[in-house]
């Protein structure tokens, strides 16, 4: 019986947490496609949630940008160790900024949903700048480490290069052009081929 119980009761629980990804996941795709109108009844229908389910967990549309905001920062710091082990280092690091031109996509979307850029909480901001300008470090360190890559640019202003590339274009398909002029960069940042062994 008390077997029986606690199956009982791990159950909603784990119908919760995964109505609670959802939620994110959804909301995420709707940020990213610039959507104008991200209300969290328009959420709750796209994820087959009920209004009240999502705000048992999120009780306002910023609370659940912050969500989406670190979801996003956390898969894209997991994909920087992961594309380290399987990539060479310049594939790695290419990868890693095509991702990240993604999340610039979702978080230009809740700027214009949420008027939310001139009042991002100062510790979320503080946060995201942190974790994403170590996984660049990383990647940058590997590449040079490898003789990959010129010696000539700092993390924070690969970044900065990639942030003002992003907000350069708004037109529908921005992340297209984005990318297509990142890769023009970083030939001349990265070396392709393997240096010469003597």
């Amino acid at each position: 019986m008390g077997l029986q119980a606690k199956k009982s009761d791990r159950a909603p629980r784990s119908d919760a947490a995964a109505n609670r990804e959802r939620i994110i996941e959804v909301a995420g795709v709707m940020f990213r496609a610039g959507e104008r109108t991200v209300s969290l009844e328009a959420v709750a229908k796209r994820a087959g949630v009920g209004i009240g389910t999502l705000y048992r967990h999120f009780a306002s549309r910023e609370a659940l940008a912050g969500a989406v905001y670190r979801k996003e920062v956390e898969e894209l710091v997991s994909l920087a160790g992961t594309a380290d082990r399987t990539d060479d280092a310049p594939a790695a690091l290419r990868k890693w900024l095509r991702a990240t031109v993604d999340f610039v996509a979702t978080k230009k979307g809740m700027a214009e949903a949420l008027s939310w850029s001139a009042r991002m909480p100062a510790d979320l901001a503080t946060y995201t700048s942190d974790r994403l300008t170590s996984s660049v470090e990383d990647l940058l360190r590997d590449a040079l480490r490898e003789g990959r890559s010129r010696s000539t640019i700092t993390a924070q202003e690969l970044l900065r290069v990639l942030v003002a590339l992003c907000y350069e274009f708004d037109e529908p398909g921005w992340q297209a052009r984005v990318i297509a002029l990142l890769d023009v960069f970083l030939d001349g940042l990265l070396l392709t081929s393997q240096p010469a062994t003597r």
